[in-house]
């Protein structure tokens, strides 16, 4: 008697996702291998479209996929992660502020140069007198 669940097609088709998803997340570990017929057919359980929808709103947040492993490997051990989770939320936002700030300051750079384009003297350049001219300030 074998194990009734789904064929990775229909696991894939409905999770929106391409089968080479499913057997990159099992090798990653994100998955868990799923049940084998005789022929090699994965079969997976009902639960891993519960699990996908994880995974998708995970890296949503900007989760990768080996954060959501740790996640994961924690809730497997019966543990709750939420703990877990809201660290990891944390650090992720005082990682895009540090981005934000960065971008913030490259766009202000941007325009200092574009408002000095007509302004900028013909100076004798290697590549271009605009970029040369405006050295990189952080």
């Amino acid at each position: 008697m074998g194990f009734s669940g789904l064929r990775i097609g229909e696991v894939a088709t409905r999770a929106g996702l391409n089968p080479k998803t499913l057997r990159y997340y099992e090798a990653l570990g994100v998955l868990p291998s799923p049940f084998r017929e005789a022929n090699g057919y994965r079969r997976y359980p009902a639960e891993t479209l519960d699990l996908l929808r994880f995974i998708r709103q995970a890296q949503g947040l900007g989760f990768t996929l080996d954060e959501i492993k740790e996640v994961l490997a924690i809730r497997r051990r019966g543990e709750v992660p939420c703990s877990h989770v809201r660290s990891l939320l944390r650090q992720k936002a005082v990682e895009l502020d540090r981005k934000l700030a960065d971008l913030v300051a490259l766009r202000r750079r941007i325009r200092r140069s574009l408002a000095r384009w007509g302004r900028s003297p013909r100076l004798k350049a290697r590549v271009c007198p605009h970029i040369e001219a405006h050295p990189a300030r952080r």
